[in-house]
């Protein structure tokens, strides 16, 4: 099933390039795409195989996430959140976590950030706060939220998506289709245990996924959606260089040396951020599968990898974006949406240009805050 994965986000393509418009316009994914995402396990790979999920490693979900934003940034990004989030299946007690996650027909998002406050009561927490970056939330059955119990102590806990309020806040320059809206809750009833404390590393699941570190791992995910992105874009400039001849041009782009030059630098900056990004999650899964702890100095080159792959998509796009002249500047363009949506990509906190200083002071081996690398 895991290198099924793969295979499925490459056979949904068509599908899902077929809906990007829509998406961008209604900012939100349609019904329809959810439905395929859903039906091919690609809204949930990081749920165990105890819960008749995929389980999938490392490479297979980035394979996968990338797969399917050479077709569509937004699709990518949406199944990307609900798999990473359905990693919490490993830190839930099972009794809360099989009935949510054996089936497969329930998708799962939200938001690590605390930013609600949970008072405890009997059997349970009422909690209210308000989130941003919800990505999907309108197709998820279950919606996170972190926050900050009376004791406390942070829990992501579980709501209910009839308990949560969506606010029209996805007014954005790129990754439209996510639907990445505010959301709240104000008094939401969680049950005493649908709720994980994943700083902790509780996990209750026993398989190597479990013990591959999670934040690590999201920002790989993450930073597929870029790579991913980047890829359609080459494709894209390469399609459109056959055919069209810049203003006052007797030949084509693709005939253009200058161009030729340029997109080699794209594809070059694209292929080299992918494979240092796929090497170190190969060497880290390795050390997991080998019984081994993935150490600081490896998630920290894992999270340079992701930070440099976002980084490195986002130039190579605007290499090819430059290369498709007028044609690019229109929002019907390929080229223009993928511009926009690799650098919304970049502003994700776990691949922003800012953690070069964090992973900078761990080469040097400084000592530094690492409970989220």
């Amino acid at each position: 099933m895991k290198g099924s994965l793969v295979e499925a986000a490459e056979g949904l393509q068509e599908i899902v390039e077929a809906h990007a418009d829509k998406a961008e316009q209604n900012r939100r994914l349609p019904k329809r795409l959810v439905q395929a995402l859903r039906d091919a396990n690609l809204m949930r790979m990081g749920v165990p195989s105890v819960y008749n999920g995929p389980e999938a490693d490392p490479i297979t979900m980035v394979k996968s996430i990338e797969a399917l934003a050479a077709a569509d940034g937004a699709a990518a990004w949406c199944a990307m959140i609900a798999s990473t989030t359905s990693l919490m299946s490993l830190f839930m007690e099972p009794e809360f976590a099989e009935p949510i996650y054996s089936d497969p027909k329930v998708i799962t998002g939200g938001a690590f950030a605390p930013n609600g406050k949970a008072q405890s009561v009997d059997g349970g927490w009422r909690v209210a706060g308000r989130w941003q970056w919800g990505s999907g939330c309108q197709h998820c059955q279950y919606i996170l939220g972190g926050t900050t119990t009376d004791e406390g102590e942070f829990h992501l806990m579980f709501f209910d998506a009839g308990d949560v309020t969506i606010h029209d806040t996805w007014y954005s320059s790129g990754l439209r289709g996510s639907g990445s809206h505010d959301y709240s809750v104000d008094g939401a009833f969680v049950p005493r245990g649908r709720s994980v404390q994943p700083f902790l590393g509780r996990r209750q699941v026993d398989c190597p996924l479990a013990m591959f570190p999670n934040f690590t791992l999201l920002a790989a995910c993450v930073s597929s959606v870029s790579l991913g992105i980047a890829r359609h874009a080459i494709d894209e400039l390469t399609e459109l260089g056959q055919q069209k001849k810049p203003m006052l041009s007797s030949t084509t782009i693709s005939q253009s040396g200058w161009a030729q030059a340029e997109l080699a630098k794209a594809e070059a900056l694209l292929r080299s951020a992918q494979a240092f990004l796929h090497h170190e999650l190969h060497e880290a899964w390795q050390t997991t599968l080998a019984g081994s702890r993935v150490d600081v100095n490896q998630r920290a080159r894992i999270r340079l990898a992701g930070v440099n792959a976002a980084e490195s998509a986002a130039r190579s796009v605007e290499i090819v974006y430059t290369l498709g002249g007028g044609t690019a500047v229109y929002e019907t363009s390929p080229l223009q949406r993928c511009l926009r949506d690799t650098r919304v990509a970049t502003q994700h906190m776990q691949i922003s240009p800012r953690n070069y200083e964090r992973l900078g002071q761990i080469f040097f081996g400084q000592e530094g805050d690492t409970s989220t690398l």
